[in-house]
């Protein structure tokens, strides 16, 4: 029986690698035991060492974990697939993932490991006009690959991030191995109502990034502090009510949603707070009203930092 995917996992995008071993190992003790990795965050080999810390000391076995893992852009090629995920599987020494996800619906020339890992946006980094390079592989041939993960071993199940509700459509009519997940950016400033149910429609499980909105984007100037959605009123006023933090209802609010939730933080006290709730139940006045906040406010949006940061307007949400 395959496991489910628990509701609170512990994401790993911007965890510095001089602390992630400890942190990860830290968050095992706390009890989180779903961890979302990926190639482009630099860390699955601290990762790794995390995981089998943990391991020799007895605190979880192997089968207690859900890791997750994604493909970056730059390995979509039929050719890369597997060696990219093969790559992951050592860094993290692991011999299966229980996840691997499609990163972003956008193919980029291939980068050798030897040449830069992870090799990230630009084609060349120290060229004279360094150029984001698209390549020309279609999804359905990447997704062919994805499937023969599952045929030999090592994945259990395969996913796709940020798709558009056009490109589930299209993955459905092809796809032999069904995505398991969805993983998308979704939080009271963007609630993407139809593409979740969408996503329920073809019974397709949906994690949310960046459950917090914004916390994650401010420290990389995606962002600014008066975009936080923790001290909004609403939210401070259910908090108020359920005695618990403006950042446990957020949480809560996309836990009863029916969507997992990946949040990350490394300090102690917030990674408890980020467990600690399924103990109250948001009534459904409570949860209208966060939802009521919806902007369509998106922090992660390639359309946007594409072209600021690497020179190519490459939009794929309309």
């Amino acid at each position: 029986m395959m496991q489910k995917i628990p509701d609170i996992g512990f994401g790993l995008w911007k965890v510095d690698r001089s602390d992630c071993a400890d942190i990860l190992l830290e968050a095992i003790r706390m009890g989180y035991r779903h961890f979302d990795c990926a190639a482009d965050y630099g860390n699955e080999a601290e990762v790794g060492d995390g995981i089998q810390a943990a391991i020799s000391r007895g605190l979880v076995s192997r089968e207690d974990l859900w890791i997750t893992s994604k493909l970056w852009n730059t390995y979509h090629h039929p050719d890369h697939v597997k060696m990219a995920c093969r790559k992951s599987l050592n860094d993290l020494k692991l011999e299966y993932l229980d996840l691997y996800l499609v990163h972003f619906p956008i193919a980029l020339e291939y980068v050798d490991f030897e040449t830069r890992y992870p090799p990230e946006w630009l084609v060349d980094p120290d060229a004279a006009h360094p150029e984001m390079k698209k390549a020309p592989v279609p999804l359905h041939e990447t997704w062919a690959a994805m499937e023969n993960l599952v045929h030999e071993g090592l994945v259990k199940e395969i996913g796709v991030c940020n798709y558009s509700s056009a490109l589930i459509h299209d993955l459905m009519a092809y796809a032999k191995i069904k995505p398991a997940n969805l993983q998308i950016e979704t939080h009271p400033y963007l609630t993407q109502e139809k593409l979740i149910r969408l996503a329920r429609q073809y019974d397709i499980g949906v994690t949310a990034f960046s459950p917090l909105a914004s916390k994650s984007y401010v420290e990389i100037e995606m962002a600014t502090e008066s975009d936080s959605l923790l001290d909004i009123p609403v939210i401070a006023d259910i908090a108020a009510v359920h005695g618990k933090s403006a950042a446990q209802v957020i949480l809560r609010w996309g836990m009863q949603r029916g969507t997992t939730i990946i949040p990350k933080s490394t300090d102690p006290q917030h990674m408890r707070e980020n467990l600690e709730i399924s103990d109250f139940s948001l009534r459904e006045d409570q949860m209208a009203a966060i939802g009521a906040l919806n902007a369509n406010r998106r922090f992660n949006d390639p359309g946007i930092f594409c072209e600021q940061a690497f020179g190519l307007f490459h939009p794929i949400y309309d």
